[in-house]
């Protein structure tokens, strides 16, 4: 199994700890994110240590108060080293607005297009902001490879599968009410899933309240395939390929 996004720096015990948990439990690829300088620089070393863990690098919404061309410029520097696979996560998060959503706007904008000029595939964060978020996406990102990370717009999924963009289910796709959640999980075309821990958030149901951890996506892939009535096996297959056509795996 693949778990395409977590944030490994964020957790407890030390990363190749969590790496080796998570190979043990039959997770033989992994996407960590670095949010901001630090983080970047920590998902970058722990993809440089364990040939299974590639990194995504860019600029949280939440870390964007004043974001100007320097901050786009070690973007870009960490993004030629050859662990980055992808620029992210980006985009809009108006439910918390530690940052100004002009400054928002402006980097997440900023990162979609040094997306499309480096050739890379770009993960997208969005909290009540789906329509800003989307309607930048629909502008910009044409030509990029999308992929909407912790996907929570069930009512969008048509739209998503109207132009392509690849959905991301994490934990809470497994939590009694979400049920809209699941029947998009259900319906999403093959080549347009994936599945995440975003750990050390949204543990899944049968280890909710505890810290998530790259481990537990067997877990939330396991509730994924049955809704979509196929064996773990199978969407294990769908997963893993749609992670090495996003990540170059």
């Amino acid at each position: 199994m693949v778990d395409t996004h977590c944030h490994l720096d964020a957790c407890a015990p030390p990363d190749a700890e969590l790496v080796d948990r998570a190979r043990a439990a039959g997770v033989g690829r992994l996407a960590t994110v670095g949010t901001d300088d630090e983080g970047i620089e920590r998902a970058l070393a722990t993809a440089r240590a364990h040939d299974e863990v590639v990194a995504i690098v860019g600029r949280h919404p939440h870390e964007t108060a004043g974001f100007a061309a320097r901050d786009l410029d070690r973007i870009e520097a960490a993004a030629a080293d050859p662990h980055a696979r992808a620029i992210g996560e980006t985009g809009l998060d108006f439910y918390r607005d530690h940052a100004p959503r002009e400054d928002q706007q402006w980097a997440f904008a900023a990162q979609l297009e040094l997306a499309e000029r480096l050739g890379l595939p770009v993960v997208i964060h969005t909290r009540a902001a789906e329509e800003n978020t989307f309607a930048l996406l629909r502008e910009r990102a044409a030509q990029l490879t999308v992929v909407l990370h912790c996907f929570s717009a069930p009512d969008r999924l048509d739209e998503c599968v109207e132009h392509g963009w690849l959905c991301s289910f994490a934990g809470n796709v497994t939590y009694p009410r979400a049920d809209a959640l699941r029947t998009a999980a259900r319906d999403l075309p093959d080549d347009l899933l994936l599945v995440e821990t975003d750990s050390p958030y949204l543990a899944p149901q049968p280890v909710r309240g505890k810290p998530n951890e790259p481990a537990n996506v067997v877990a939330t892939a396991a509730a994924v395939a049955d809704l979509r009535e196929t064996s773990y096996e199978g969407l294990e297959r769908t997963v893993e390929a749609n992670a090495a056509r996003v990540f170059g795996w």
